[in-house]
């Protein structure tokens, strides 16, 4: 029988360029005989009830066309549910993408990926939001002066990537103050005042900051990064170093790592994935072994 992909597309992400790569992906994996059904969100919710209608009809693999926003949406249908999942990176970040190895290919690469069905078991995060719901994410929650630069990003005409990221944080520093945070990790309290609180599951966001240097998504633990108060010119100052994940080493910063992390403070809007999650408190649990995700062929 045909294999039967379901392709899920964010038109607008990259500057219309995930619409460009989707068409192209089509026609290849149709030409490679596979049966390809196409679901196009207009929208965040649009995007995720396409994609549990996607994975509801049990096909070989979900193909995410688009960055790390339209992967979180297809996040919410796969976690539990058997059906592999495919990032094809088409948006400004791509952090996700880049921690399984996804890179810009030709049509003909991503389907022989696609077809070819090696995965790699990953974890994801539950995470629990002030008002019970529930949400799942792959990379990185960002809670303080990183959430407040995303927030401020979002609302910019460009796309977020790394540059539009930096311009955030130098418009940051001229509101921002340092938080008290309460940070319990697998029973474990941390109180400190600081500027920011992240989660990650992998290393990195903004289009390739590695703010969790060293994470690894199929390892059963979240990587807890504080970065305690500073003066904020000492912190625009070595903001860079989270470019390369060096600014592990300073004294400010401190790494922690547990399963279950619970973030309590001040902190205004969290973001993960990109995606805007709420206030805190916020509760986040890994869940092993929770996705498969197809890996790219050699």
């Amino acid at each position: 029988m045909s294999p039967h992909i379901a392709l899920l597309v964010n038109p607008a992400s990259g500057r219309r360029r995930a619409a460009v790569i989707a068409v192209r992906l089509k026609e290849a994996l149709r030409a490679a005989g596979a049966r390809v059904h196409v679901y196009t969100g207009r929208s965040a919710a649009d995007s995720r009830r396409l994609a549990r209608l996607a994975v509801s009809d049990r096909p070989d693999a979900l193909v995410a066309v688009g960055g790390d926003g339209l992967v979180h949406q297809a996040l919410q249908a796969v976690v539990g549910s058997g059906v592999p999942l495919a990032v094809v990176p088409a948006g400004s970040g791509n952090d996700i993408a880049r921690a399984f190895g996804s890179r810009h290919t030709s049509a003909r690469r991503t389907v022989e990926t696609i077809l070819a069905g090696r995965t790699r078991s990953s974890d994801v995060i539950r995470l629990t939001l002030p008002d019970g719901g529930r949400r799942y994410y792959m990379s990185v929650l960002a809670c303080g002066f990183d959430a407040r630069v995303n927030e401020r990003v979002n609302g910019l005409r460009f796309g977020m990537g790394r540059a539009g990221y930096l311009y955030g944080i130098v418009a940051e520093t001229r509101s921002f103050d340092p938080i008290d945070f309460e940070i319990d990790i697998d029973g474990r309290r941390i109180s400190e005042r600081g500027m920011l609180v992240a989660v990650g599951n992998t290393d990195s966001y903004g289009g390739g900051l590695k703010m969790c240097a060293g994470a690894e998504p199929d390892d059963g633990l979240l990587d807890v990064v504080l970065i305690r108060e500073a003066p904020l010119s000492r912190f625009v100052r070595h903001f860079p170093r989270i470019l390369k994940g060096s600014h592990v080493e300073l004294e400010e910063v401190r790494v922690e790592r547990g399963s279950s992390v619970t973030v309590r403070g001040d902190a205004g809007i969290a973001y993960a994935d990109g995606e805007r999650m709420g206030p805190t408190p916020l509760m986040c649990q890994v869940v092993p072994k929770a996705v498969e995700m197809l890996e790219p062929t050699s």
